[in-house]
């Protein structure tokens, strides 16, 4: 047969229409189920380096499952951040409420940084430089300052060992924990469980090693952040913190908020300091009254949408 006949022969064979395709069949496996696009806008910000995708539930309800936020929150194949933070009605007092999902997807009952994020939004969509917040910890209350940065009431400190809470009765001033060289901290809670250490030099210590150890012990039925602290100077704290279900990041508020209380119920500090973490500084400020204050600034980074059922369910 000659050449160029040959090649027409075999070309039917393969491309010839569907009788070829019937004649040496290559299957293909079906196609994924249709999924109709959840396009939701979302609002990337962060208080310090402490990140955050922000999603608006007040006018649709998203389905932010936790296997959906962790995807969402994936560095390498989502957005990537520290916590997904949800915008929820107001009501009883508050301008909006606030859902945390950390990037692993378990619910955080208070993030500082998250909710200067959150009172960001409010401000310019109201016009008011007072909002108020509702978290799982309570209604938070925030303030635009003059200068541009936001405090936020955090509430008060629970020091009781129910209220952390701990696996048993201790006093939380002096737990009894340790990983070397880590030894000794205080906890208390600031809608979330927080341990401090106290230590000499907190560039010695590998918290991206010893954090989730201690995160995940025993003593904390639900888990725990840990904080490390350095006294600076008079007024000043070096602060770096492992979050429960986040990792290490650059800031914590509430982190910084719990090391100002520990640091003073220990005598290290007075009731006001300066927080210096990775990502900056925040202003802490334990009241006379009980509740504890927190400054600092946020930025947005870049706002967006996003098709939420491209990721799991």
């Amino acid at each position: 047969m000659p050449q160029r006949a040959r090649a027409r022969e075999q070309g039917a064979a393969y491309s010839g229409g569907v009788g070829g395709l019937q004649e040496r069949p290559f299957p293909l496996p079906p196609p994924p189920a249709y999924k109709p696009p959840m396009s939701a806008r979302f609002v990337k910000m962060h208080g310090l380096g402490n990140d955050f995708v922000v999603f608006d539930e007040r006018a649709d309800r998203l389905d932010l499952s936790p296997a959906r936020a962790a995807a969402v929150a994936d560095r390498h194949r989502g957005i990537g951040c520290d916590q997904i933070i949800v915008i929820g009605p107001g009501g009883d007092g508050a301008d909006a409420g606030m859902r945390i999902l950390n990037a692993d997807g378990s619910e955080a009952g208070a993030c500082g940084n998250a909710t200067r994020c959150v009172a960001e939004l409010l401000f310019a969509e109201s016009g008011r430089a007072i909002q108020h917040i509702r978290t799982d910890a309570g209604l938070l209350a925030a303030e635009r300052r003059v200068d541009g940065l936001i405090t936020v009431d955090m509430g008060r400190p629970r020091l009781d060992w129910q209220d952390i809470p701990l696996a048993r009765a201790m006093d939380t001033l002096h737990l009894e924990l340790a990983a070397p060289p880590l030894t000794d901290p205080a906890a208390c809670s600031m809608g979330n469980p927080h341990a401090t250490f106290f230590v000499p030099d907190i560039d010695a210590v590998p918290l991206a090693t010893l954090g989730p150890r201690l995160e995940h012990d025993p003593i904390f039925p639900e888990r725990a952040n840990i904080g490390v602290v350095q006294g600076l100077a008079p007024g000043r704290l070096r602060l770096r913190v492992w979050e429960r279900g986040a990792g290490l990041t650059l800031a914590c508020g509430s982190g910084a908020c719990a090391a100002l209380v520990n640091a003073h119920r220990r005598g290290l500090a007075g009731r006001r300091a300066t927080l210096v973490l990775d990502g900056g500084e925040l202003i802490i400020e334990w009241r006379t009254d009980d509740h504890v204050l927190m400054t600092g600034p946020v930025a947005t980074a870049f706002t967006g949408r996003l098709d939420l059922a491209a990721y799991p369910a």
